[in-house]
């Protein structure tokens, strides 16, 4: 049998394409090792990212004005919604489906191959299984714990926070704090290392948190459940052969994927072009980006998020979900560009432009989505 699709890869964006390939009325096959296993990340987006077709009991909690610190306080003008993990999954509803428990070990252009050696055919083939690690791919990583509101009572849901009262040397890399609401009374507090090559590992950013947190008067009590996270933000092939993450959705600047998968699957569904010049423009500029800011000294990062939450909210919006905006995205950097000092400035130019810079990799930074 000839189904219309073959998903592989049942994460956040598997899942939400085959979703709506089923809601056009196709025929779907999923292939997952483990394809019922729970989503044990948080995910968040930007409110205004997410499809109108998103079930809206996805949504754990809504932070109307999301602040953000470099060396100064920024209140953002744009709501920030962090998504009930159990309920999105649960949403992307696969009745339907021919749900396939097994590992993809060769993927072509009307075929799958199966371990067991089974083979799928299908009209087409979408590999959505992911970024696979490497040393060569700059990570992002974070260590957080699950504290109950009344822990934190007095915290403001902070987007990110880079303060320097986390007990790190002042010369070692960087990590900020993120703090936002899970509903149901909880809340996550994560330290987290934006992007690196080799990237801060969780047990340095465990230490970081627990100092910031004692510094703020929160005590934990050693039992609250913990997130780890650890991903490439770099990676994926652009094309009509791969979607989210695999796909090359990540952005390279914050490591977020999910909402731009959300908001394309429709499209993805339906089999239109996602990669225009202009979204492959945007995505070679932010992989410039994150080059540059890869190479910026730790004491410099303070100072270059201020400047990037100094610029108006339609550009920040731009850099942050444009994905096809190139004359949006090209405007925020230059503009964040010329806001910056001479030093930075020169930093950036010389890694953008490919000139050799001492790299800070280890806990370099970008912005988080």
């Amino acid at each position: 049998m000839v189904t219309d699709i073959v998903v592989c890869g049942l994460g956040p964006a598997g899942r939400a394409l085959a979703h709506r390939c089923l809601a056009r009325g196709m025929s779907v096959a999923a292939v997952d090792p483990a394809p019922a296993r729970p989503w044990a990340a948080t995910y968040a987006a930007w409110a205004d990212e997410l499809p109108g077709w998103l079930d809206p009991a996805a949504t754990a909690a809504t932070v109307a004005r999301p602040v953000a610190w470099g060396a100064r306080r920024h209140e953002l003008d744009r709501a920030y919604v962090v998504l009930d993990t159990k309920r999105l999954q649960d949403s992307l509803d696969l009745t339907g489906a021919e749900i396939v428990a097994e590992r993809a070990v060769r993927l072509e252009r009307h075929g799958v191959t199966l371990a067991s050696g089974r083979t799928l055919t299908a009209e087409r083939v979408i590999d959505a299984r992911g970024i696979a690690r490497s040393p060569a791919r700059a990570e992002q990583t974070a260590y957080g714990v699950l504290v109950d509101e009344t822990v934190a009572a007095g915290m403001e849901p902070l987007f990110m926070d880079w303060r320097a009262d986390n007990g790190a040397h002042p010369a070692a890399p960087r990590s900020f704090l993120y703090a936002v609401p899970l509903g149901g009374g909880a809340m996550l507090l994560e330290e987290t290392c934006l992007a690196g090559r080799p990237a801060l590992d969780t047990g340095e950013l465990r230490t970081r948190l627990r100092h910031r947190l004692r510094a703020r008067g929160i005590a934990l009590g050693g039992d609250e459940p913990v997130e780890r996270v650890r991903f490439p933000v770099e990676g994926g092939r652009p094309g009509r052969r791969a979607f989210g993450a695999a796909g090359g959705f990540t952005h390279p600047a914050t490591g977020y994927s999910v909402a731009a998968a959300l908001a394309a699957a429709d499209a993805a569904a339906a089999g239109e072009n996602l990669w225009p010049p202009s979204a492959r423009a945007v995505r070679a500029l932010r992989a410039a980006g994150l080059r540059a800011l890869l190479a910026l000294p730790p004491a410099d990062l303070p100072a270059f998020f201020d400047a990037f939450f100094d610029l108006p909210a339609p550009l920040q919006r731009a850099y942050l979900s444009g994905r096809a905006d190139l004359a949006g995205t090209v405007a925020a950097m230059g503009a964040l560009f010329a806001s910056l000092p001479a030093g930075s400035r020169f930093r950036i130019a010389a890694a953008t432009s490919g000139i050799p810079v001492r790299s800070r990799g280890r806990g370099g930074s970008a912005i988080m989505e």
